[in-house]
């Protein structure tokens, strides 16, 4: 099978940690792979942001990258890129005239808009991820949200138009209906995590010895909606605990100003000497880092989905986490971890605590975070997976293409 991926902004070949670089990337990257590895021929298609990249990158895993232009050929913000998806649909729509895949499999809103307006007439089928959706960033972020404020509306125009709708949680399933969508479309393919990469058996760190007795770490972009406040709050009822936040970039702006906002509270509440900010930790090193954890703690306001959990039970790595999105699905309760209501730090200091006085119930819920992380998602288990989407709906639907009509045009509202 030929497969076009389309991801706009998040390109497999992004270095992560920045603004709009993160676990979509990663999750583009690694599906490329795992279809490729199933012997389907990938190519994965994202806006050209940097005039010095080739048309078209044979990546190491052996599937290509190309580079469509669409507006300057440098980075843009995200949320900026929307008045640029006509161009880039044009483009996209030439090289799927040209190479004529079985399969187009957009990624993100922008993405399913261009998608489903490229293949227009060409009978492609058309699948959309969104991995994040509007009307719960929207519902989250209230004025501070700059998405687009058509966002939801497109949202629904596309998973309608499309010819099927992958989610990554039922917690998506859950907002798809909300906001209108027959769910008789949609099937539901988890995010996964590199078990070759991410085990218990990883290198330790080139550390110094932990000023404290026990270590939780936390990683992800900075951010508020990451919710690393709340885990500084709970520091005040964890004596003896110190903090390792992994994340941020060297750029100027918002992850610097977050930063600054959590050490201004953590000094606030006296526990400034136990939150350390190692920056951005290379995917070389990071099972190291989670592997010299007590405890990975998890605890964003919301969460599309959340790879750091699986990652974390992969390493062998107990799991506190926000009982939100993905991680609803991906973290059992009780078994390889906690689950806690968000922005809670009550809540979440107890169940910290209760872990790291119990050494061995955190090696049997390590235990169980391995053997679920193997079992259920493993990338080449989600690419399988989501190939047999693929061959399901195509086999009951056929290649016809869907009304044009429903797509709303750029810039309505």
């Amino acid at each position: 099978m030929q497969v076009a991926l389309v991801s706009e902004h998040a390109s497999p070949l992004a270095a992560l940690g920045a603004v709009d670089a993160g676990g979509q990337n990663v999750h583009v990257a690694e599906l490329a792979s795992g279809l490729t590895r199933l012997g389907h021929v990938v190519v994965v298609y994202t806006r050209r942001d940097d005039a010095n990249l080739p048309e078209t990158v044979r990546t190491d895993d052996g599937y290509d990258v190309v580079h469509l232009a669409a507006g300057p050929s440098r980075s843009v913000p995200k949320d900026d890129l929307w008045p640029l998806m006509p161009t880039f649909a044009d483009a996209l729509r030439r090289h799927l005239r040209a190479r004529t895949p079985d399969v187009v499999h957009a990624h993100f809103w922008m993405s399913g808009w261009a998608a489903t307006r490229a293949t227009r007439g060409l009978s492609i089928p058309t699948f959309v991820t969104f991995h994040a959706l509007g009307s719960v960033k929207r519902r989250h972020q209230g004025s501070a949200d700059t998405s687009p404020p058509e966002r939801v509306e497109v949202e629904l125009a596309v998973a309608r138009r499309a010819t099927g709708v992958v989610a990554t949680c039922r917690d998506e399933v859950a907002e798809l209906a909300a906001i209108g969508v027959d769910l008789d479309g949609v099937d539901v393919v988890p995010c996964g995590v590199d078990v070759r990469h991410f085990t218990p058996d990883a290198a330790p760190l080139d550390d110094p010895p932990q000023r404290e007795p026990y270590r939780i770490v936390s990683v992800g972009r900075l951010v508020p909606r990451k919710g690393y406040a709340t885990i500084v709050e709970a520091l005040v009822a964890l004596p003896g605990v110190e903090l390792v936040v992994a994340g941020g970039h060297a750029g100027a702006g918002s992850v610097e100003a977050e930063q600054l906002r959590l050490e201004a509270l953590a000094a606030e509440l006296g526990v400034a000497d136990r939150v350390h900010f190692v920056g951005q930790v290379g995917h070389f090193l990071m099972p190291a880092l989670l592997c010299s954890a007590d405890l990975v703690v998890c605890s964003p306001w919301y969460e599309p989905f959340g790879l750091v959990p699986l990652e974390a039970m992969a390493c062998g790595v107990p799991v506190v986490a926000s009982a939100v999105g993905g991680m609803l699905d991906s973290v059992a309760d009780g078994e390889t971890g906690r689950l806690v209501p968000p922005q809670d730090p009550a809540a979440l200091g107890v169940a910290v605590a209760e872990l790291l006085a119990d050494p061995a119930l955190r090696r049997a819920y390590g235990r169980a975070g391995v053997r679920r992380a193997r079992s259920r998602y493993s990338w080449d288990a989600v690419a399988t997976a989501t190939a047999e989407v693929y061959d399901r709906v195509l086999a009951a639907h056929g290649t016809s293409d869907h009304d044009a009509a429903r797509l709303p045009a750029l810039g309505t509202a």
